[in-house]
């Protein structure tokens, strides 16, 4: 049987909530108060009719939407594409620099130089060399579609990320674990496979998800090689209108786009906060 709850344990609840709730006006009173200030500093500025009408123009948003969610539809093809080789290709390298044994030091050297220059390199610099170099070597069989070269340089920039961040979850799992899993007779690859993956995997989940918020619009890049997306309908459309407010539609679709998977990605931080307080505690 549950006893009951002393009036003390009542008293401190009650206390906690009425904080909670002081808190939390507090937060949207001084949310209001900052918004109101900023409303009104940017609306009494002297250029604010005319950047009103360079930005903010209903009619060239409304007619500018349709184009700009239609190239978004490619950003978002090209994300989902990039994402899966990025974590397949991250996973990969990340594996191959962790393996031990004199044998294998050519393969994490190769490894290593491999993050070493896709990490320092810019990936508008990487989007440049791959998108109208590689069709300028004119080989059979190499696609030259702007779009998946595009793709090809922006996977490499990330694999190289994202294997950091896995090795850094594989380095992440206690010795004990593999002693164990050894112990119990488990092969080397099944230990890896069994006990350390899935551990560095749940580690490394906030980080990959915020470099899965970085890759969302860095997808936009492939505009710079003349791919239709929707950073580049939103160029095409401000030239052709002599306006800057399809940009401002690009930019509120990306965000809408990002907003989730961040809000996604503080939860598993604060998820994977809560689990090693837990395990402090015990």
């Amino acid at each position: 049987m549950v006893p009951p709850v002393s009036e003390v344990e009542v008293a401190r609840r009650s206390y906690r909530r009425s904080r909670q709730r002081r808190s939390t006006w507090v937060a949207v009173a001084s949310t209001l108060v900052f918004a109101a200030v900023l409303v009104v500093g940017t609306v009494s500025a002297p250029g604010w009719q005319r950047t009103q009408e360079s930005f903010l123009d209903p009619g060239v948003a409304r007619r500018a939407l349709p184009l700009v969610l239609e190239g978004l539809w490619l950003n978002l093809r090209v994300l989902v594409v990039a994402a899966v080789c990025v974590l397949a290709l991250g996973l990969v390298v990340a594996l191959l620099r962790t393996l031990r044994g004199p044998v294998w030091a050519p393969v994490r050297l190769l490894m290593t130089l491999y993050t070493d220059v896709f990490r320092g390199m810019p990936l508008i610099v990487l989007l440049y060399i791959i998108g109208f170099g590689v069709p300028g070597l004119r080989l059979q069989g190499v696609p030259t579609d702007k779009v998946v070269l595009g793709a090809t340089a922006i996977i490499l920039i990330y694999s190289a990320y994202v294997a950091e961040v896995f090795r850094a979850g594989i380095e992440s799992v206690h010795p004990s674990q593999r002693a164990a899993a050894r112990a119990l007779g488990l092969t080397h690859r099944q230990t890896t496979r069994l006990v350390v993956l899935p551990q560095a995997v749940r580690n490394v989940t906030p980080p990959l998800l915020n470099d899965l918020v970085a890759l969302q619009k860095d997808v936009g890049l492939i505009s710079v090689l003349g791919a239709i997306d929707a950073v580049r309908q939103a160029q095409i459309l401000s030239a052709t209108t002599a306006n800057f407010t399809p940009y401002i539609v690009a930019a509120v679709l990306f965000v809408l786009l990002a907003v989730p998977t961040a809000r996604l990605a503080d939860w598993a931080t604060a998820r994977a906060r809560r689990r090693q307080q837990a395990g402090g505690l015990l």
